[in-house]
């Protein structure tokens, strides 16, 4: 077998040498190659750029906004700039807020968006499709139709009217406080609920049905299976809902907004501190305003460097791309 097998090595050698390959083909080879490099060159402009200006703009001085000079390299190098958007922000405090409001929303999300995936794909009852439909129809409407009513929700806050029926009072007011990020998030009403529960159900249906019923010959229940069973076979997905779920709410504007009215987060200040600078000098004002981004994204950034292999092989394996 071993002789055999040199024998189709060196055979297969020999092709290689004698086969010549046309100007026609080295043409077609290299002007693929040639277009591949411009396309990534340029998504890699697209969405470094950014970060790049920001981090050549954060670091200039007062005089290099008016130096016509000056584009990329700042000549007077300083670290007064993001000392001031540091010291504007509260940043401290500020991004504490945001870091407690989006790590629960986003441990909670995981676990009530799990459970409602595995329900949609291994246990039939009446009317799960139709239940499903209308997870995929929280993803199509836009949460600002429901401004009002998610407003007066948490504004007057009752279960079946109990609490009224208890206190006496209309309801309790819930917001300025984390509750209400925290009762979306158990409930699978928080920021792309839906999205997850689809990516969680996608990837439970592609789990061998064969392994949940062994686990039940073994004599585990329903969340015996879940939990020993789903939930470790489910971590590329558990991964990309974790950061999905993560910077979202982290970016969010809209909810903290209709929410938050005494406790600053870092979507908000934001705004607050660049209005406040471009009353003076809106040229420093810009500098400060791309500053305070800069300290915005840099946990996300720091997230991303960190995780990036996991998220790769998370988002390969739950089937986002095809």
């Amino acid at each position: 077998m071993k002789i055999q097998a040199e024998a189709r090595a060196a055979a297969w050698r020999a092709r290689r040498r004698t086969r010549t390959i046309s100007p026609l083909q080295r043409a077609k080879h290299w002007s693929w190659v040639l277009v591949r490099t411009v396309l990534i060159a340029g998504f890699c402009f697209v969405i470094l750029y950014p970060l790049f200006f920001k981090l050549s703009v954060s670091f200039k001085d007062r005089l290099d906004v008016y130096d016509t000079t000056v584009l990329w390299i700042p000549k007077h190098f300083t670290l007064e700039t993001i000392k001031i958007a540091f010291e504007a922000l509260n940043y401290p405090k500020t991004a504490l807020h945001s870091l407690m409001i989006a790590g629960v929303s986003t441990i909670l999300q995981v676990i009530s968006c799990s459970l409602a995936a595995f329900a949609f794909a291994r246990l039939r009852f009446k009317g799960s499709g139709l239940l499903f439909a209308g997870v995929i129809f929280t993803i199509i409407v836009p949460v600002q139709t429901l401004m009002v009513t998610t407003y007066l929700n948490y504004r007057y806050f009752d279960i079946f009217g109990l609490i009224e029926w208890i206190t006496g009072q209309r309801g309790l007011n819930l917001l300025d406080s984390y509750w209400p990020f925290i009762l979306q998030s158990i409930t699978g009403m928080g920021i792309k609920s839906g999205l997850f529960i689809f990516i969680f159900r996608q990837f439970f249906r592609g789990i061998p049905v064969e392994l949940e019923e062994a686990s039940y010959i073994d004599g585990c229940s329903v969340l015996q299976s879940f939990t020993r069973i789903m939930l470790p076979n489910a971590i590329p997905a558990i991964v990309t809902v974790v950061l999905f779920s993560f910077v979202w709410q982290w970016n969010d504007n809209y909810y903290v907004s209709l929410f938050l009215t005494s406790t600053d987060v870092l979507s908000t200040k934001l705004p607050v501190m660049w209005a406040s600078f471009s009353l003076n000098d809106p040229l420093y004002a810009y500098l400060v305003k791309n500053a305070g981004e800069l300290l915005f994204i840099a946990p996300i950034v720091i997230l991303y460097i960190f995780a990036q292999r996991y998220f790769v092989e998370s988002v390969e394996r739950s089937g986002l791309i095809g």
